[in-house]
């Protein structure tokens, strides 16, 4: 009977603690770096808050649309936002691997999520933790 405890429990913890596919692979967040194209001096936002010049990276929310806008003294502000795709791959995995409750945490912490690297070209993935995001400034002649 002991034994039998010892196990249900050993089980469960590793259940509770392996958390899920996307987050142990993945993670909730990825690290995205932001290239102003030819545009070293223009100032990069990422949802309104000033982030750097030229090129920055930072660790981006996998469940957001990643909002970015470029500024530089003479020229018209240029917007652009990265949309999100399902991690269908994750999610098969999540759900034969871990059940419900891998499923709940991946989509719960983001995990389930990626930037759309598939139907937009200037996304790029470097690797399932990195991408980079091209933003074209081009219109801005200074």
């Amino acid at each position: 009977m002991k034994k039998r405890i010892s196990v249900v429990v050993v089980s469960l913890s590793m259940l509770v603690l392996l958390n899920s596919c996307g987050v142990m692979f993945g993670g909730s967040r990825y690290e995205g770096t932001i290239v102003a194209k030819d545009r070293p001096n223009a100032a990069i936002y990422v949802d309104g808050q000033k982030m750097g010049d030229g090129q920055v990276t930072a660790l981006f929310p996998r469940n957001k649309a990643l909002n970015v806008e470029l500024k530089e003294e003479g020229c018209d502000p240029k917007k652009q936002t990265f949309n999100t795709a399902f991690r269908t791959g994750n999610f098969i995995l999540s759900v034969v691997s871990f059940g419900l409750l891998g499923l709940g945490v991946d989509l719960g912490t983001g995990a389930a999520y990626k930037p759309d690297h598939i139907n937009n070209p200037a996304v790029k993935k470097v690797s399932d933790k990195k991408y980079t995001f091209n933003v074209d400034y081009s219109e801005c002649k200074k």
